[in-house]
């Protein structure tokens, strides 16, 4: 096992900091600090990992110079390879995607996640990696930790499209009007462009609804969808989820909720994209039938994966993606709303 650490510490006077973790002028504004660290628990002699963290993003380049090795097989979290040659894996994501983790302790902020790689079946090679990634910052005074940065168009790993927005009636066009009576529904679209990629499974993972763009701890809010797919609301309402026409669209319609009668209503929403054979408790669309109970909207036969929806959904394995499994997860934010007091 092989320990590899960084270290970057910058001042606010700008001619103070670190190069050896190639921190910008930027990094030297933001944060006063970052620890950069990587440990292999197996690995080639001849692997060489160089980690850049900034302050929304990093950059991890994987080198193997004597490796057969296919860096195509190499992941972080559940992202593929920014890009890749045959001794090269370059990675440049958001902290938002990835699955990275959060941490918040004391006056520490840390994003953690693992490097990894699996031989394909069957291949000659036995090669295996795993590697902790840890970036580290010192919390900036008055920084507050947000619960979704909220965009209304995400791109991500693979040139990946997201969108969301209120349709008509019928979800065949955008709406009219943003403006809707208290218990009227509302029609919400999600899509992803799926262009080069495997077939994708679209879900609204999160979604809850507040007056103000930016989600703080202290916001009040109104939740809609919970447990990794659970439309909550549904249990009160005639919210519900539409059949899908395809895989890589979905489509709720939301009955207008007392909530902020009068004012602009922002959704924030998760949105992800999986495997469709790769369903489980905690990926997953379900909505609540009256008299019934919980049903997947995709496969009613497989409805048990909602059991969880009235406790804690969890994945069934204990890692969330498998080396080689698609998944993403996204952050996006619908078009402001009024919900009025009776027909407008």
């Amino acid at each position: 096992m092989r320990l590899i650490m960084l270290m970057c510490s910058s001042l606010r006077d700008k001619s103070t900091h670190s190069n050896s973790c190639g921190c910008s002028a930027m990094m030297a504004l933001f944060w006063q600090g970052a620890v950069l660290l990587s440990l292999a628990a197996a690995g080639s002699v001849y692997a060489d990992m160089k980690l850049n963290c900034w302050p929304d993003f990093v950059m991890l380049v994987w080198t193997e110079s004597r490796s057969q090795a296919d860096f195509a097989r190499f992941r972080l979290g559940n992202c593929s390879p920014t890009s890749f040659t045959a001794s090269e894996a370059v990675f440049n994501v958001y902290f938002s995607n990835c699955n990275f983790r959060r941490l918040i302790t004391g006056d520490r902020l840390m994003y953690t996640n693992e490097l990894s790689y699996v031989s394909s079946p069957g291949s000659d090679l036995a090669h295996t990696i795993t590697h902790l990634v840890v970036c580290s910052y010192k919390r900036p005074k008055g920084w507050r930790p947000q619960i979704y940065d909220a965009v209304f168009n995400t791109y991500s790993q693979g040139h990946l499209e997201f969108h969301i927005s209120l349709g008509s009636d019928d979800f065949s066009s955008p709406a009219a009007s943003t403006t809707f009576p208290l218990g009227s529904l509302m029609p919400i679209m999600a899509s992803v462009e799926q262009k080069a990629h495997h077939p994708l499974l679209l879900l609204l993972e999160e979604c809850v609804a507040t007056t103000t763009p930016k989600l703080q701890p202290d916001s009040k809010v109104y939740p809609l969808i919970t447990n990794k797919g659970c439309l909550v609301d549904s249990k009160t309402s005639h919210s519900t989820f539409k059949p899908r026409k395809k895989a890589s669209e979905i489509h709720l319609a939301l009955q207008a909720f007392r909530f902020a009668l009068g004012q602009e209503v922002f959704i924030h929403c998760q949105l992800g994209v999986w495997d469709p054979a790769d369903l489980d408790p905690a990926k997953k669309a379900c909505h609540y039938v009256k008299h019934h109970g919980w049903e997947l909207m995709d496969n009613p036969k497989k409805s048990n994966l909602c059991n969880c929806c009235d406790s804690t959904c969890k994945s069934r394995s204990l890692r969330s993606i498998a080396p080689g499994t698609l998944g993403m997860v996204h952050n996006a934010l619908l078009e402001p709303q009024i919900i009025t007091e009776g027909i407008s």
